[in-house]
């Protein structure tokens, strides 16, 4: 059987940075948005208004929607593992944690994949330098929850859970997002098939759940946010995401949460104003050591570079 390539190319490399920035600005965006609408309502637009700009690329572009109900099955569930609830619980979380902590536990989104992959694929499988960094990647979150336990900040607890159990259900869609390839549809169909079948669950239970019309209208800053959610890290981050997920398998492709704090935090701090912990940080800086070990490419790059710097003392030594 085919393995998947862990090594990327320059031009995947790109991708999975501007994927970052895109799904880091996310976080923001929610933390704008969090302030005046519900949790189910956000997602609900977010998805909704994601899936009208990708409905009208198709027609623009001369494409249309499948109709086989094998694939529109597909979409429902992927909607769900990458839509519906990771969207939802997040955005509930946001509402309690920093959106920079959202962000960190989020990068939490490859441990979780290189396990689910492990028993769910036969071409990824857990060696011995993945489970440590598993290990040293949880040690982080551990240290961070415990730490909130221990001041009594428990709607701070239950967020972070919140976070995490969205991250889980991220590396479950990860896995299950690998079929469309065999199934012979494009990031395009893919991406617009997943938000739809995501919006026609969510739109009817925020009108019936959250009845936002019922609520002050919220204003102008809060609707941009919606947008920029929708048509920048949904819309666009999803083409992106569905054409690393079939060059570069799941947990190549989910490194991308390691990358996504950097925004998100930087966005926080400078124009949300929050504030993170030294905890949250020293959580982080576990998480990215754990990312290293499972990776193994920093390890390269460093011995690699130390290599070439003895080597040019040497030759210096020698002349």
């Amino acid at each position: 059987m085919k393995t998947i390539d862990r090594s990327m190319g320059r031009t995947q490399w790109v991708l999975l940075l501007v994927l970052s920035v895109l799904w880091g600005g996310s976080f923001f965006f929610v933390g704008v948005a969090v302030a005046e609408l519900g949790p189910i309502t956000i997602v609900a637009l977010r998805v909704g208004l994601a899936a009208l700009a990708l409905h009208a690329l198709i027609l623009l572009l001369g494409q249309r929607m499948p109709r086989d109900p094998r694939l529109w099955m597909a979409f429902f569930g992927m909607g769900l593992l990458n839509n519906m609830i990771p969207f939802s619980l997040i955005a509930w979380g946001q509402g309690h944690i920093a959106s920079g902590l959202a962000s960190i536990l989020n990068a939490t989104t490859p441990f979780f994949t290189i396990v689910v992959a492990h028993f769910l694929t036969r071409d990824e499988p857990l060696t011995p330098a993945r489970l440590a960094g598993v290990a040293i990647g949880f040690g982080g979150v551990v240290y961070m929850l415990g730490a909130e336990v221990h001041e009594g900040a428990v709607s701070h607890s239950w967020a972070q859970l919140a976070v995490l159990a969205g991250a889980l259900s991220y590396a479950f869609a990860g896995v299950f997002g690998r079929r469309f390839g065999a199934l012979g549809c494009s990031p395009l169909v893919a991406a617009c098939g997943q938000v739809t079948a995501s919006a026609l669950v969510l739109l009817p239970l925020a009108l019936t759940v959250e009845r936002f019309w019922q609520q002050p209208w919220p204003g102008l800053d809060t609707w941009a946010a919606v947008f920029g959610l929708a048509l920048f890290s949904t819309t666009l981050a999803y083409l992106i995401y569905f054409r690393l997920l079939a060059s570069a398998g799941a947990t190549n492709l989910l490194l991308v949460t390691f990358l996504i704090p950097a925004s998100a935090i930087v966005l926080g701090i400078f124009v949300l104003n929050e504030r993170l912990e030294w905890r949250h940080l020293a959580g982080m800086g576990l998480i990215g050591l754990g990312l290293a070990a499972i990776d193994g490419r920093p390890l390269w790059w460093f011995r690699k570079m130390a290599y070439a710097y003895r080597k040019a003392r040497r030759e210096g030594a020698g002349r």
